[in-house]
Order: structure tokens, then C-alpha cells, then sequence
């Protein structure tokens, strides 16, 4: 019978393993075999966001944050005055005359968008501000990208400006807020120019892209968007509400730094230019919790999450 290789193996190596344990035991500077190291984790999100220094976290600006104060609670947005100029101004303004108080909640499409202003057309926008030209995209110089390391399909790069998902051109030296969950837009008819901002709406289902550079988006939801999110959905065609009653009203709208010191939401949001940012997005991509079989080695602008906490007392 041939023998077992293994076997045979053995036979072989078995001097050598006791010639060796004896030099060890005759000279102790023999070295053991190293030990293999054992591998370091991954950070996770967790991780990152607890070492994450102050200078990591940004307060949002009283001047460009509104609060839209519904009966289940607060709904905090903030604007992006960099991204949209006018447009932002034009909210502000109509803020700022009372425009939005008593108005509604006057569609909630599933897995789409939650619209609001006067659904009777009955409230008029103040002379001089009923047309505006659209602002789609901005010219990107003097603004600070932050790219992602991934393609995207709907522009040449996506990437965040200042805490918002954005994308950019640089051929055309353009730059543009992002259809992504919680970004909140500018409803307009056909003409371009009929987004004034007394109409708005929120994402709150699945980033429909495709609105990208045909509605002016002029910032997101930082707070409460599940309670635009949660609202019944509209039965008339689009997700309107087919009646009065099934809307829910808005009872006032705010600029936070029009609101008493003491009745305001202070929040914080992670910087997108920093270390600790860089280190999220990949703990994201490269999903390694014992859960994961497969990490993924990618991720999609609107899936990399943007945190946000209550502000720090110390600042």
C-alpha cells in the first residue's frame, strides 16, 4: 500500500519540528514564532462621530434657519443663501410678512415629496415678488466641494457644500443642490420663472434625481421631517388632499432669529470639509459590522448621511 501523503509528511517534518524546540530550550535566544497580529477594527460611524473634535460641528445659522411650527411639533429647515441667492431671500421675505401662517400642508405624495403654501390661491405675494428667475445651478467658484469618491449617475461629480448634498460641473464651472431626502424645493408651473417660494415641498421618500436643475432646491430638513414624513397621504391625483379637512395646518413660520433666545432650537450639523467627515463616508462605503457579509466598496451621494445634534452649551 502506498502510504498517506500526509503521513508521510509528518515523518519528515517531525525531526525538524524537535530539533527545533530543542535549540530553543539550548538557547533561549532562539526566538518563538511571532504570534499574527491580531487585525484592527474598523471605525465604525459611532466611532468617528464620539472622537470627532468641537471644530468638527458647525451651528445652523439663526439668520437662514426657519421653523415651521405644526401641531405634532417642529419642523427645522435650513437654507442654503449660497446655493439660491434670491430665491432665499424671496422666503425669507414672505417669512418675515407672515406669508406661511395659517397656510397648509396641501400634498403628501407616497414616497415622494410633502408640499406646502395656500391651497385656495386665495393669499397674494407682495408686488415685485411674483416671478423669479430660477436658480437651478450656481456658478461654483468660491464654494467649497467636498467630492465623494464615487460616480454618480446623475451628474460629473456629486459630493457636499457646507453640510448639503450637492453636485458640479467642472466644464461648465456649475454647482447644484441635490434631490436628496430632506432637501426642500421650490414648487413652480411650467414657466421656470413661477417658483417664487411661496410654494415648497420636502423630499421624503426616494431621492428623485431627476428634479435636479429643473426646481430650485434652497436647503433641507435638519429636524422633524418625520413629521411631514408620517402625515396621511393625499387621495386626489399627485398626492393632493381632495379636501379641506385632510390637510394639516401650518400654525406660524419662523426665522430662527426672529424667535425669542429661549424658544429656539439650537442645533449643530457635521462639517463636510473635515478629517472626521472623510472617515464617516468611508465607514459607509465599506461597511464592515458583523452583520455585513459583502461591504460594498460605494456609496450613492444620498445615502451618506449628514449628522445632526443638539448644539453644545459650552459654545
Amino acid at each position: 500500500m502506498m502510504p498517506d501523503r500526509k503521513d508521510s509528511w509528518l515523518r519528515l517534518a517531525a525531526p525538524l519540528l524537535v530539533a527545533a524546540s530543542l535549540a530553543r530550550a539550548a538557547d533561549p535566544a532562539v526566538p518563538e514564532p511571532a504570534a499574527a497580529a491580531a487585525p484592527v477594527p474598523a471605525p465604525t460611524m459611532a466611532g468617528i462621530l464620539t472622537a470627532a473634535p468641537a471644530s468638527a460641528w458647525r451651528a445652523l445659522a439663526d439668520d437662514h434657519t426657519l421653523y415651521m411650527d405644526l401641531p405634532a411639533g417642529r419642523v427645522i429647515i435650513e437654507l442654503a443663501p449660497a446655493l439660491a441667492p434670491h430665491t432665499v431671500a424671496n422666503i425669507e421675505a414672505l417669512v418675515r410678512a407672515h406669508y406661511f401662517d395659517g397656510l397648509a400642508i396641501l400634498r403628501l405624495q407616497d414616497n415622494y415629496v410633502a408640499q406646502w403654501g395656500d391651497p385656495d390661491g386665495a393669499r397674494k405675494v407682495p408686488e415685485g415678488m411674483a416671478t423669479l428667475a430660477p436658480e437651478f445651478a450656481m456658478p461654483q467658484r468660491g464654494l467649497s466641494f467636498t467630492a465623494l469618491p464615487d460616480r454618480d449617475g446623475y451628474a460629473p461629480e456629486a459630493g457636499f457644500i457646507d453640510g448639503f448634498p450637492a453636485a458640479r460641473d467642472g466644464a461648465a464651472g456649475l454647482a447644484w443642490l441635490t434631490h436628496c431626502y430632506g432637501a426642500v424645493g421650490v414648487g413652480r408651473d411650467s414657466d421656470p420663472a413661477s417658483g417664487n417660494g411661496s410654494e415648497l415641498y420636502a423630499v421624503i421618500g426616494n431621492a428623485p434625481r431627476h428634479l435636479d436643475r429643473n426646481v430650485t432646491v434652497v436647503g433641507r430638513v435638519r429636524q422633524g421631517i418625520e413629521l411631514l414624513a408620517s402625515l396621511p397621504r393625499g387621495t386626489a391625483e399627485m398626492g393632493f388632499y381632495a379636501t379641506a379637512t385632510e390637510r394639516t395646518a401650518i400654525k406660524t413660520v419662523r426665522i430662527a432669529s426672529d424667535v425669542p433666545a429661549a424658544e429656539r432650537t439650537r442645533l449643530e450639523v457635521l462639517r463636510t470639509d473635515t478629517p472626521t467627515f472623510t472617515a464617516l463616508v468611508e465607514s459607509r462605503r465599506n461597511r464592515h459590522d458583523d452583520w455585513f457579509v459583502h461591504p460594498a466598496g460605494f456609496i450613492e451621494l444620498c445615502n451618506v448621511p449628514i449628522p445632526v445634534r443638539p448644539a453644545s452649551t459650552s459654545h
